[in-house]
């Protein structure tokens, strides 16, 4: 076990931009490839890490994040050895808000990391989907004796621009600026296409990280967001560092800030990529989650011989049961079935989903629990899409929200439209 860290993770954001999945739950709950929830790779770095002293900070919609957590990651902690994985909602400590940002969060809770009195504070974001080994990090960041230490990563620019935090820093790694989501993000010298961006970690030295805290704290109109806030105004008073994750792996890692419907739908995408530079099923970096018991996942061709079920570049999760359907980069959730003729091309089906037969579906995001009709095309027209109720992204990306009650008249079925209604979704609260 790593000693003297306290791991403190972000899981309270509102997730607009990854609206509609995050109208009944918060990101870090939202399901991921299939068997996984986001949560689950943050929370799996910390276990391979060897970090078991973890407080994790909800605020909107916590209740299926803290189901999950319960069921999932709570049995792995043993408080007679010191280990512990607490949630910490907003408590009115301190005062009378609600969490106002990143750094407020912390100052919230810094009773509670004066109790345990760390050395050092990790700070993590809860809905970033990679795989790294934090004692790493933590070895540079007291070799360098650095105040705070910021995991950085090379991505385009396109990809940070309003997006991501951006670094600036020196031949030795020293952080000399800082852009919290720029318009105009600056590139890294001699690379014009390429910016060097913050993922979201923040390793301080804990009495420096309380100093700063508390010292913001008694200024009325102070705010305390780390991004916004606190690491613009501290890079030139104190030793903040640049942890490049690249470097120290020796190769491109892959990092992704599933914040919105474009990124969580091309993070899928990668998994499912016969190129892809990062997977997930690892022995060696095992991604935990909980695992409902269920039996294996059953391809048939059905009753009436209408042909094999095809199945490609795809990942089926236990419990589900295709019927001479064709199944191409896709994500097929835990207990779903798919029945014949249907054709399902780059789609998630999050869970306990129910598709019909001869249906279309193409860059589709279908939610839990939903059922959709014999016959129904979607991702083929964003216009009649958006019509029956859906999200339709700038890129076409097509979102089926939890709940959605299908009625056919309002969609293409074989081209023609139908009035009867077919289908209303039922809820299982125990699996949101």
């Amino acid at each position: 076990m790593q000693s003297n860290v306290l791991t403190m993770i972000m899981a309270g954001g509102r997730g607009e931009r990854l609206s509609p999945l995050t109208k009944d739950r918060s990101k870090p709950a939202v399901p991921f490839a299939g068997a996984f929830r986001i949560i689950d790779f943050t929370l799996s770095n910390c276990i391979n890490s060897g970090l078991y002293q973890i407080c994790l900070l909800p605020q909107y919609k916590s209740l299926s994040l803290d189901r999950h957590v319960d069921l999932a990651w709570k049995p792995l902690f043993q408080r007679e050895l010191g280990q512990c994985l607490q949630s910490l909602p907003p408590q009115h400590r301190v005062c009378e808000d609600w969490y106002r940002g990143t750094g407020d969060a912390i100052y919230q809770n810094i009773y509670s990391i004066e109790q345990m009195s760390p050395a050092d504070v990790l700070v993590l974001a809860g809905d970033h989907i990679y795989s790294m080994d934090y004692r790493k990090l933590i070895a540079f960041h007291r070799d360098q004796d650095a105040d705070v230490t910021i995991g950085a990563i090379r991505v385009p620019i396109s990809e940070a621009t309003n997006q991501l935090g951006v670094l600036q820093v020196n031949d030795v790694n020293q952080v000399t600026g800082f852009q919290e989501k720029p318009d105009a993000p600056l590139s890294i010298p001699g690379q014009p296409s390429t910016a060097f961006a913050s993922m979201g970690i923040y390793l301080f030295r804990t009495d420096f990280l309380v100093s700063v805290l508390k010292n913001r704290a008694t200024e009325l109109t102070a705010k305390l967001d780390f991004g916004n806030d606190i690491l613009p105004d501290i890079i030139t008073r104190a030793r903040v560092m640049a942890y490049s994750f690249e470097s120290a792996c020796g190769k491109r890692e892959y990092w992704k800030d599933v914040g919105t419907i474009e990124t969580y739908f091309e993070a899928s995408m990668d998994l499912l990529s016969p190129t892809s530079k990062w997977r997930f099923d690892s022995l060696d970096w095992p991604i935990r989650s909980y695992r409902p018991d269920l039996p294996p996942a059953r391809f048939s061709s059905g009753y009436s011989g209408t042909g094999e079920t095809q199945l490609r570049n795809s990942i089926v999760c236990p419990g589900s049961v295709l019927t001479s359907a064709s199944v191409t980069s896709s994500i097929v959730g835990f207990s779903s079935c798919v029945n014949s003729g249907t054709r399902i091309e780059e789609s998630v089906l999050m869970g306990d989903v129910r598709i019909g037969r001869d249906v279309r579906l193409r860059r589709v995001i279908v939610d839990k629990n939903i059922s959709i009709p014999d016959g129904v095309n979607i991702g083929f027209n964003p216009v009649s899409d958006k019509a029956a109720g859906f999200t339709v992204t700038n890129s076409g990306i097509t979102v089926i929200p939890r709940g959605y009650c299908f009625k056919t008249a309002s969609l293409p079925k074989n081209g023609k439209p139908q009035n009867a209604n077919i289908f209303c979704n039922q809820t299982l609260e125990t699996l949101k």
